[in-house]
């Protein structure tokens, strides 16, 4: 009976867990900016890989069996489907917004039908853009409301490989709603809402004269908002504010690319994870 004499190290495998956690935790979590948001999915990534090894392991597996009658065994089946969920918000999210960037360019490349077209173009974007935040607000609204910590540490009858094994997964699902949290709002354009609507007002006021470093700190989501509502607002057309949409238009579209393949990993991962946990707890 290998079981009698269980090792009172953590597994390397946790230690790993908690190494990525801690440097999840360690990123700036309320940054706007893609490259810090693109650093924190990659350690996201890294985490959910990890996690997932963790949970083939025999031994963890192990733990499991002798745990299934536990009500954290609920919460955790309950918090894999979560991640699920707000994960495939993101993913739509991005999906919708990457169609009606797609449209409008094309639109833009074509020239044709001038300013009238192009208006009219615009306004679509701007409304679906619309329908997208107000999902993006709705995922938000039900993260908050079920976002709840359990007590699972407190109980002391059990060995330390079971509290460290049950403490990693709900930091794992803390860690990963955090990161998605941060996504949906970095997509809605929100992740600045005092200065944003600050920003559109002064656009509108002296368009001319926004001030750079404002905008540099928004999101390339918020960026395009802002561009396409002036647009229409100021109706007017120029060769060089074309241009520039068209540049703004290229680095959101680099951006959601980059979000879409981070969350194809994830989401598969998460459902391999999910999956696992479905097949040891019905055994």
């Amino acid at each position: 009976g290998r079981s009698n004499s269980l090792p009172s190290r953590p597994h390397p495998l946790i230690l790993k867990c908690n190494e990525h956690l801690e440097s999840l935790r360690a990123s700036k979590a309320t940054s706007s900016s893609s490259t810090l948001l693109r650093h924190k999915v990659e350690g996201l990534q890294d985490l959910i890989e990890c996690v997932e090894k963790l949970i083939q392991l025999p031994l963890t597996q192990d733990v499991f069996l002798h745990e299934c009658q536990e009500n954290w065994v609920d919460e955790l089946l309950d918090g894999s489907l979560r991640l699920l969920d707000v994960c495939t918000s993101a993913k739509e999210a991005l999906l919708h917004t990457k169609e009606c960037t797609r449209e409008l360019q094309s639109i833009i490349r074509r020239k044709r039908g001038g300013e009238v077209e192009l208006t009219a173009e615009v306004k679509k974007f701007l409304t679906s853009r619309k329908v997208v935040k107000k999902a993006i607000s709705k995922a938000l609204a039900n993260l908050n409301s079920t976002s709840k910590s359990s007590n699972i540490s407190s109980n002391t009858n059990k060995d330390h490989r079971t509290v460290a094994l049950i403490s990693l997964l709900q930091d794992m699902e803390v860690a990963t709603l955090s990161t998605f949290q941060t996504l949906l709002q970095f997509i809605s354009g929100s992740t600045q809402s005092k200065s944003n609507s600050w920003l559109s007002i002064s656009k509108l006021i002296q368009p001319k004269r926004v001030g750079c470093s404002l905008v540099a700190d928004e999101s390339e989501f918020a960026q395009v908002d802002a561009a396409l509502q002036s647009f229409v607002f100021t109706k007017t057309c120029k060769f060089e504010d074309i241009n520039n949409l068209q540049n703004q238009l290229e680095k959101m579209e680099s951006c959601i690319q980059d979000f879409e393949e981070g969350l194809e990993f994830l989401f598969r991962r998460l459902i391999k994870i999910r999956v696992s946990l479905l097949n040891v707890f019905n055994h």
